[in-house]
């Protein structure tokens, strides 16, 4: 994994607005899909590479969404449609903000429908996670860029809107959920590529879990999950591992989110060279905080949000500087690499800002990455 050695490099976290014709064209002509995608992922690398984007991915492009395209890679499950999942991650914020919910956004309020569990767990996404490795394999190779990151799903985030009627224990299903994943884990370390796990459940489900069991209850609850991820992880270099743990990228309060003092030791037990956190947008910018009585494990790189999805405002350079010469004074410039908050399309269709504002949030990263290394360099 490429370090921070002579200037701080940028990145971010993973999914991207997916083109318009890509989108429209749908999946009914196969053939025309795959032709297209394969030309939208090598013209997302450039854009990020052209926006001073170092370490780079596919956007996403590939996959229906962040977490639920896992559960079209397994068998096992199958769907409830008639069957409303409680939003139990958004924790007390759906009551604390019910004429908000119910306005904004309803899921809260009526729940969604999910998955079950009905039979054994395996993996059946070969095909499809090799097609869009090979995609950005090839994109990478015609674009000036440092490196390039794939993201998968952790344990934790897969069929949170869904309910185990299969595994005789919550350990067996966690589980198979994890073996069933490291197949795909493991393509994408064959692939060369540094493997970025997204885990935004673990810490969802926090004030949910505390409020309805106490802190025990959801440190039992997590500690189950790290330890099938770093099952699901074995074998494969920390150094070419990311982890990334958010509070969701849903446009909501954000009140019940867990404090990062919690969620730190939990994070760090994972086996990855880097961890991916929020940190520019307003209920996560104190947090910096944190890092002043925690430290950072050796040779692992802390990749801080200093630009976030949060708001269609355009940082400052000059704040991601100032966001980066604060996490860089309390860890070491070269554990520090310049990241987002979170994606900004974590569903396809999906925008969390306009796709202008989206490129103008990366340039301004990209700037303010100059500035800082400019501070720390000379």
């Amino acid at each position: 994994m490429k370090r921070s050695t002579d200037r701080i490099l940028t990145t971010h976290v993973g999914s991207l607005i997916r083109p318009k014709p890509l989108l429209d064209a749908g999946k009914a002509d196969r053939a025309r899909h795959e032709e297209l995608l394969t030309q939208s992922v090598a013209d997302i690398v450039a854009r990020q590479a052209k926006a001073g984007i170092d370490v780079v991915n596919d956007g996403e492009f590939g996959k229906s969404g962040w977490a639920n395209y896992a559960l079209e890679r397994m068998t096992g499950f199958e769907p409830r449609p008639d069957t409303l999942y409680p939003a139990v991650w958004l924790g007390r914020d759906r009551e604390r903000f019910a004429d908000f919910m119910a306005a904004e956004f309803p899921r809260g309020v009526t729940g969604t429908p999910g998955h079950a569990c009905v039979g054994t767990i395996a993996y059946q996404g070969a095909a499809s996670v090799r097609r869009d490795l090979a995609n950005l394999k090839a994109a990478v190779v015609a674009a000036p860029v440092a490196e390039a990151f794939f993201t998968a799903v952790a344990p934790a985030s897969v069929g949170y809107d869904a309910r185990n009627e299969y595994y005789a224990s919550e350990r067996d299903y966690v589980f198979a959920i994890a073996q069933a994943l490291r197949a795909e884990y493991l393509e994408i370390h064959r692939a060369g590529m540094v493997l970025q796990v997204d885990d935004a459940v673990l810490a969802n489900m926090y004030d949910h879990l505390v409020s309805t069991g106490g802190d025990a209850h959801y440190r039992r609850w997590a500690g189950l999950r790290i330890d099938a991820l770093n099952h699901a992880l074995r074998g494969i270099p920390e150094d070419r591992v990311r982890y990334h743990i958010c509070f969701g990228s849903w446009h909501v309060p954000h009140v019940a989110d867990a404090p990062l003092e919690v969620i730190v030791p939990l994070m760090l037990q994972v086996n990855a060279g880097a961890y991916s956190i929020e940190a520019a947008n307003v209920r996560h910018e104190h947090e910096w905080r944190v890092w002043q009585t925690v430290k950072l494990p050796p040779d692992r790189i802390l990749i801080p949000g200093v630009i976030t999805h949060h708001t269609t405002t355009v940082e400052h350079p000059q704040v991601v500087a100032d966001r980066l010469l604060r996490f860089a004074g309390l860890l070491g410039k070269e554990n520090v690499m310049a990241g987002t908050d979170c994606g900004f399309a974590q569903i396809e269709g999906l925008q969390r800002v306009h796709p202008q504002v989206m490129w103008a949030k990366f340039e301004a990263l990209a700037e303010g990455a100059r500035l800082a290394s400019k501070e720390l360099w000379g």
